[in-house]
């Protein structure tokens, strides 16, 4: 693997393989604290990022290494008309992995066929979230046990959100996976999403609009917000933006043992109370994302 682009790049072995490396990080970091010294990684993020940008930097420090790069457009030359392709050239000059955020789509893959470093996709438009597909992957296997069998309930915007196109492409490899795809009729999950990975693989999926009556079949769910930076339109925004709020009195039909997951950052989707279920683990997940970005860093610069 030279790059990572699109989670689909990945088979379930190499998986496998990144959340067994990720967890004996998580248990030996002492072990890894050195293993990319004089390594540099470079963030470039042409749009905002909290958790993905400093989870990537955390690693790279983590793993002993450096970190250069840029957090917003309007401080690196594509506010002066740079290309895609030209910035990543220039700074695979200076560094010797790059992870890129980019509000077009495509545009990692673009980077990949110029750069002269490994490429990290760290999310490109409504498109594709492969490291945090990984992330959700390393929580579900260490929450649940296994990443095989499970109903998976995707709820709010899956239309436009890039984290829940990845975890259906990814989780549509795994025996016994069925999806509950639960949104607005304004924001179900495109049909390239639908066709391609779902029915191309024969899984089995309901659509729904009610949260409450999907939640009793769950042993996953995965809330997202509303992403306002997605609309064209204000007013459809404000209208479908609180269209599913998680509160404790929606969780009492739940099974016990069900986990409820978000990429973060949350607006209202999930009210505050919830975060003292024991069944709620988006932190948790947000913890996972720096070790499963250590294990790939680790991976990509043939550093295992």
């Amino acid at each position: 693997m030279k790059n990572l682009i699109d989670i689909c790049d990945m088979s379930k072995n190499e998986i496998t393989e990144l959340i067994t490396l990720a967890n004996d990080i998580r248990a030996n970091p002492e072990k890894y604290a050195e293993k990319c010294k004089g390594k540099k990684l470079a963030t470039l993020f042409f749009e905002p990022s909290t958790r993905t940008r400093l989870s990537f930097e955390a690693a790279m420090y983590e793993l002993g290494g450096n970190v250069l790069g840029f957090s917003e457009a309007q401080s690196s030359s594509a506010a002066k008309g740079e290309s895609v392709a030209d910035t990543v050239r220039a700074v695979s000059c200076y560094a010797d992995i790059i992870a890129m955020r980019h509000p077009k789509e495509g545009a990692p893959l673009v980077a990949s066929m110029t750069a002269g470093v490994p490429i990290i996709n760290a999310g490109d438009g409504g498109h594709n979230h492969p490291t945090q597909t990984l992330t959700d992957l390393i929580t579900i296997n260490n929450e649940k046990g296994r990443l095989t069998g499970h109903t998976v309930g995707m709820c709010g915007d899956l239309q436009f959100g890039r984290t829940v196109h990845s975890l259906i492409a990814a989780m549509s490899a795994y025996e016994g996976t069925s999806f509950v795809l639960i949104s607005p009729d304004e924001l179900k999950i495109p049909d390239y999403v639908r066709e391609d990975m779902i029915e191309k693989n024969n899984i089995s999926c309901i659509e729904t609009t009610d949260l409450e009556s999907a939640v009793p079949r769950l042993d996953i769910l995965y809330m997202t917000r509303v992403q306002r930076e997605r609309f064209f339109n204000e007013a459809d925004y404000i209208r479908l933006k609180d269209s599913y709020i998680l509160t404790p009195d929606k969780l009492v039909s739940a099974k016990p043992d069900m986990i409820i997951m978000h990429p973060l950052p949350r607006v209202n989707e999930i009210d505050v109370s919830v975060d003292d279920d024991p069944r709620a683990c988006y932190f948790r997940q947000a913890l996972y994302g720096k070790y499963i970005r250590m294990a790939l860093i680790l991976n990509l610069l043939g550093r295992v």
